[in-house]
């Protein structure tokens, strides 16, 4: 749907105001820049601090991630130490230290492989996927998230440019009504306060127009700060959708299969990692078994006393039996409360999305029919507009008539714009609400 074609103006006579409130010509100041939709969105992806912050907590589970996996491989560590006293550490002794020993080193290194934690390293992996997952399922929805804002933003831009379109065209025609009030005013054959109610009328409506051309400025600048363009005052959101007919409505009824859809994702992936964290719980209730080996040497520094090395392999057999009626066990049972709290929280979630999902599928609905209505509305208010400028031409209505006429085809032009452009609000927020929207990779965003 989206094009904006200008209207055509239509064949009248050389002073017909219908015809001049009929056409939109190109009115106002003409800018000095243009953006476009897509143009919007690419500067939105680029420039947006929360897509940032969403890659690089795919980098912090990743690192995350490759530190659970070193659990798997022996524990290595090594240590020295070396002392230094004024008095001798060791008296001497004869036939052995005759001087004594007032300095000592020690050096040792240890590897450590542990062969049963009770499933814990391999639940700590498994629940590191989960996070590295998680994150990159935000930062999907970061992304989701910046093009739905920008077309909010970008079309309510367009929407104050279009209403802006309407109040100039209705300056026109009633500056050429009020030129013609003058005349026949000055020509004696109308009262003064006809020409009042035109200059009534314009007033109002210039005020209007002063009230939008601010209202523009500052949904520009807010769009400018958005997407991250330099912002001018001159700046037109470039959009195009035709004010003559009404879209096609390609949403039959709202999409429920929640296979792929990051929201459901996000929620069965809770259930997983709480799974996790309760086997990580119980395995701390359990034996684990460590085996290593391990080189020491010690000596002296000065070589009074000849170094002496010795290395050992050694096993080690640990279990938490306190664990199995104290701390442990209440770990256990709150990690399980935790389990099933995220199941409930699972069956509220799924329910909540479809009430959204169908909310914006009922919007999208309802704002696809207010066009109708509103286009509807356009063309009867048009023509009641002709019909009493016709009748005011050959006196048979007054000017009152013919005011409120213009006004009402003023007002209904006004709400086509606004039934357009929310419905282009509306579709966004649905497809965003199902997870249709077109987006990039996140390895293409990457800078």
């Amino acid at each position: 749907m989206k094009h904006i074609n200008t209207y055509l103006s239509k064949v009248g006579k050389s002073r017909s105001f219908l015809t001049i409130f009929c056409s939109v010509a190109i009115l106002g100041n003409v800018f000095a820049q243009q953006i476009s939709l897509e143009e919007s969105k690419e500067a939105a992806l680029k420039h947006s601090n929360a897509i940032k912050n969403g890659l690089l907590t795919i980098e912090k589970s990743e690192a995350f991630k490759r530190e659970m996996v070193a659990n798997y491989f022996p524990n290595v560590q090594a240590s020295a130490l070396g002392l230094y006293a004024p008095n001798d550490l060791i008296g001497p002794i004869d036939g052995f230290l005759p001087n004594g020993i007032d300095n000592l080193y020690n050096a040792s290194a240890t590897a450590t492989e542990v062969i049963y934690a009770g499933g814990k390293i391999r639940n700590s992996n498994a629940l590191a996927d989960i996070q590295l997952e998680t994150s990159q399922i935000r930062a999907e929805q970061a992304v989701d998230s910046v093009l739905l804002v920008t077309e909010n933003k970008f079309w309510q831009l367009v929407q104050i440019q279009e209403q802006q379109k309407v109040v100039e065209t209705n300056e026109i025609y009633l500056d050429e009504l009020l030129k013609q009030q003058q005349d026949l005013l000055e020509a004696g054959l109308i009262a003064k306060n006809q020409l009042l109610q035109v200059k009534v009328n314009r007033s109002e409506l210039l005020l209007n127009k002063s009230r939008l051309e601010n209202m523009r400025k500052l949904a520009l600048l807010d769009f400018s700060l958005y997407v991250g363009v330099a912002y001018s005052p001159n700046m037109k959101a470039a959009a195009d959708f035709d004010q003559t007919m009404v879209p096609d409505f390609m949403y039959t009824e709202p999409d429920m299969d929640l296979t792929g859809n990051s929201n459901y994702e996000l929620l069965e992936k809770s259930i997983t990692a709480s799974s996790l964290q309760t086997k990580m719980a119980k395995a701390d209730m359990l034996p684990s078994l460590a085996v290593g080996v391990s080189a020491v040497e010690f000596g002296a520094f000065d070589d009074d006393l000849d170094s002496q090395f010795t290395g050992f392999a050694f096993g080690s057999l640990s279990i938490p039996i306190s664990d199995w009626w104290g701390g442990g066990k209440q770990k256990l049972k709150q990690e399980r409360i935790q389990e099933e709290i995220a199941q409930n929280n699972r069956m509220d979630g799924i329910d909540q999305l479809k009430v959204a999902i169908t909310q914006s599928w009922y919007d999208l609905l309802n704002a696809h029919e207010q066009i109708q209505y509103a286009l509807e509305n356009k063309q009867l208010a048009e023509e009641n507009l002709k019909v009493n400028r016709d009748n005011y031409d050959n006196g048979l209505s007054n000017l009152t008539d013919l005011l409120d006429a213009q006004a009402m085809a003023q007002n209904a032009q006004s709400t086509l714009i606004d039934a357009y452009t929310n419905y282009e609000n509306k579709e966004i927020t649905y497809l965003y609400r199902t997870d249709q929207l077109v987006v990039p990779s996140l390895e293409s965003l990457k800078q």
